[in-house]
């Protein structure tokens, strides 16, 4: 089964279950994937995480109801997954700019549909990108910088992450990390992802070889050995070197993934940044992704 078919199962599952709990791991062992290769996949595919669409896919249903009957509000939002009154109205009017209430009273249909086509894969900047990533082991290392905890609901470490690196840099950030092991190499790395509720932290920083003294204001992150996917992004000027980066994780999980026999192994993901990001003209960086081969994690898949 191709991976594009495997995300529709999924969305067919979730319509099958509205109204019940619905965990991450078990979207994942639907899709027979890892939940963390689910989790990257889902959000490419689709454009939201899994927990996101669920959650638009109930508040849809939880629309109609209030439409087509007279129960009271905090009935329909236990139906439907919410655990209170007030939750349920904060997630609607997020969603619907209106409150239950207001909903009801004006009569408005505003039932969202389920995705029926899957999004397109998104454009490479001219040059593309040669999809064959060098395999390699690197051992456990440590990480020291500045964190940043963020989620990826709703897209917010997207507008979280780039402000993050904006202040890291025009605050000279990077020149207060000590015993840095490679003074020329920064990394932006996520780890602790959490797939039920989509929080994750992410650190810029510097390889070391002590988490001792760590100064006020950073954390040491222990990274441990793993095999990774590194996939080096194509050049690109100054402006478009974010979309570059961004495009070239897309079709690491859109076509390498699915014939590769690999799956991304649950570790930390990171990004490395060394002297090529200082060309104004041809700007590249690396990605390594934690791979795990994929009998190991699905036999029957």
């Amino acid at each position: 089964m191709e991976y594009r078919e495997r995300i529709q199962v999924t969305l067919d599952y979730i319509e099958m279950n509205l109204d019940r709990p619905i965990t991450m791991n078990e979207l994942a062992n639907v899709a027979c994937f890892s939940v963390f290769h689910f989790h990257r996949l889902f959000v490419l595919t689709v454009g939201d995480t899994a927990a996101d669409y669920l959650r638009k896919r109930r508040l849809s249903k939880a629309a109609v109801a209030l439409l087509n009957s007279n129960r009271r509000v905090i009935d329909i939002a236990l139906e439907h997954g919410f655990q209170s009154h007030e939750t349920f109205a904060r997630a609607f009017k997020r969603e619907f700019q209106m409150t239950p209430v207001e909903c009801r009273k004006r009569r408005i249909s505003l039932a969202l549909q389920p995705v029926a086509t899957l999004a397109p894969l998104s454009r490479l900047p001219e040059g593309g990108i040669l999809m064959t990533p060098n395999i390699v082991t690197k051992p456990a290392f440590k990480l020291i910088g500045y964190g940043l905890e963020t989620n990826i609901n709703e897209g917010q470490n997207h507008t979280d992450i780039p402000a993050f690196w904006n202040r890291y840099i025009t605050e000279e950030l990077g020149a207060n990390v000590p015993n840095k092991l490679r003074p020329e190499v920064e990394l932006g790395i996520c780890t602790n992802f959490q797939p039920e509720t989509g929080q994750f932290t992410y650190v810029i920083g510097f390889e070391t070889d002590t988490s001792e003294n760590v100064p006020d204001g950073m954390i040491c992150v222990t990274v441990p050995e793993a095999t990774y996917a590194v996939f080096t992004t194509p050049k690109a000027s100054d402006r478009e070197f974010s979309s570059s980066i961004q495009n070239t994780w897309a079709r690491a999980f859109q076509e390498w993934f699915p014939t590769s026999g690999y799956e991304q192994a649950g570790t930390g993901e990171f990004e490395w940044y060394d002297e090529r990001c200082m060309s104004e003209t041809d700007k590249q960086m690396d990605i390594y992704i934690p791979i795990q081969k994929k009998e190991a994690l699905n036999p029957q898949a």
